[in-house]
Order: structure tokens, then C-alpha cells, then sequence
């Protein structure tokens, strides 16, 4: 299952009558909106991107919509992939458990890069 949210861009005179039609539409989820920008916020639900490209498309073709952009999306089976890398990785780095290393031969580029710390 994919979820994205969705920002809409009408005219302000429009935006009661587009409100009342995402609220009563089965395209998508109407949640909060900016009558003085002229901006909405909706959620697209799909099984796949493609699904969820439609939904975008018939958003953007209706009536009164200037734009309708896809800004976040949460994709589950990225999701789970991306979980089963995380579980799969040692949580300590292997130098870090390795008794041979010289903790001078250890190079930090982090915050402290280009600093002098005196030593």
C-alpha cells in the first residue's frame, strides 16, 4: 500500500466549492486548507505508484485546481525493504571492535574536521 499527500493550489474564491469536492470524493482525503494561499492538503492512498499516479492525474484535471503536486509518499514495500537492510547490518562498525587498531590511525571527519584540538 502507497500514501501520499497531496498540495492543491486554487483560487481562494474557489476553494469552499474544491473543499466540499475532495470531502466528498472516494479519489482521495481531504485534510486542511488555506483559504489566504490558496492551498489544500489531501492524501492519495494506492497498491501501486501507478494507481497512485492516476489519482494525482484526476486531481490535477479537476475543475478549478491550478496545480496538485505529490510532496511525501510512504511506499511499504520500500518500507520493508529498507527495514530488512537496517536488520541485517552489524550495529557496531568493525573497527570499533578490532583490538589491532591504533586509536591514533583512526580519522574522525566529522564535526571536528579542520579543527585544532590541540594534540
Amino acid at each position: 500500500m502507497n500514501i501520499s499527500s497531496i498540495v492543491v493550489q486554487v483560487l481562494p474564491k474557489f476553494m469552499d466549492e474544491l473543499v466540499e469536492e475532495f470531502k466528498s470524493s472516494e479519489l482521495c482525503d481531504y485534510h486542511l486548507h488555506d483559504k489566504e494561499t490558496g492551498k489544500v492538503i489531501v492524501t492519495i492512498e494506492g497498491e501501486n505508484v501507478g494507481i497512485e499516479i492516476e489519482k494525482l492525474v484526476k486531481i490535477q484535471e479537476m475543475p478549478h485546481v491550478i496545480a496538485a503536486d505529490m510532496m511525501m509518499t510512504y511506499q511499504e514495500d520500500q518500507l520493508d525493504e529498507e527495514i530488512k537492510i537496517l536488520n541485517e547490518q552489524d550495529l557496531v562498525p568493525k573497527i570499533l571492535n578490532d583490538d589491532d587498531v591504533n586509536v591514533r590511525d583512526i580519522v574522525y571527519n566529522g564535526d571536528l574536521k579542520n579543527k585544532d584540538l590541540g594534540f
